[in-house]
Parts: C-alpha cells; structure tokens; sequence
C-alpha cells in the first residue's frame, strides 16, 4: 500500500434513528443511520414506514390526485379509441354493401345480356327452316356391257 493516500480507518460510533448504537471501523469516527438490524422490519418481523422529512406525505400530494386522474384520461382515451373502431367498422360494411351492390348489377346486366343472346338464337331458330342435308345418290349402277 502507498503511503499517505488512504485515509485512516479508525474505531466510529452507529447510531439509528431508533436509538440503538454500536460500535464498528470505518473512516469516518461517527455514522447516522435509519434503520439497522433492532428496527430493520426484515429483522423484527414488524412493518414500520420510515417516513424522513415528510416525503411519503409530498409524494402523495403530487401524486396521489393523479391517480384518478389517470384513470379518467384513460376512460376516455378508450372511448374515443372505440369510437374510431366503430367509424372504422361502419365505412368498412359500407364499402363492402357497395362492392357486393355493384357486383350484383354488374352481373344482372351480363344475365340480361345473356338472356338476349339466347332469345335471338332461339328467335333465328324459328325463323329459319331446318335445312335439310341433300341426300346421298346411290350410285350409279354400272351396266355391264
């Protein structure tokens, strides 16, 4: 070890917030605590709130009104979020009634249209007589001469 760049390690006094004071090393001679091992809740089994200088108090009135708050904001964000879902919702089935519309039209002109082919064929059916297909000559018998 360098010399004289430590510093010195001397006998201090513990004191806890409880009262209690114990004797250890350390490089300072005097050290104050909150909590030590007669009042630490792990070691007494018992819940005590250490509470240094009012924090939990500030830290509830800055913060402990919000919490409603919070809860509001988020009430309402879901609202307006559901509402956008159903906007949403109601132009999709819109837009769907309106394609399935148009296919629907689209496809009673192509039946009309089919309709009016066949009625034309069935119209030129009947108009025109049923050509007959010559009939075959026998042929000819050959004379023997």
């Amino acid at each position: 070890m360098r010399e004289g760049i430590h510093p010195d390690y001397v006998e201090s006094t513990v004191t806890c917030s409880c009262g209690e004071s114990f004797k250890t090393r350390s490089t300072k001679s005097e050290l104050h605590i909150e909590l030590c091992s007669k009042c630490h809740p792990f070691y007494t089994g018992t819940q005590k709130l250490v509470d240094s200088g009012g924090r939990v108090q500030r830290f509830a009135d800055k913060f402990g009104a919000s919490a409603t708050d919070v809860i509001e904001r988020e009430a309402v964000e879901r609202a307006a979020r559901q509402k956008v879902h159903e906007e949403t919702a109601l132009a999709a089935r819109e837009a769907r009634a309106a394609k399935d519309a148009e296919k629907a039209a689209k496809s009673a002109k192509h039946e009309t249209a089919v309709a009016a082919v066949e009625g034309v064929a069935d119209a030129v059916a009947v108009e025109a007589p049923a050509e007959e297909a010559p009939a075959e000559e026998a042929p000819a018998e050959e004379s023997a001469e």
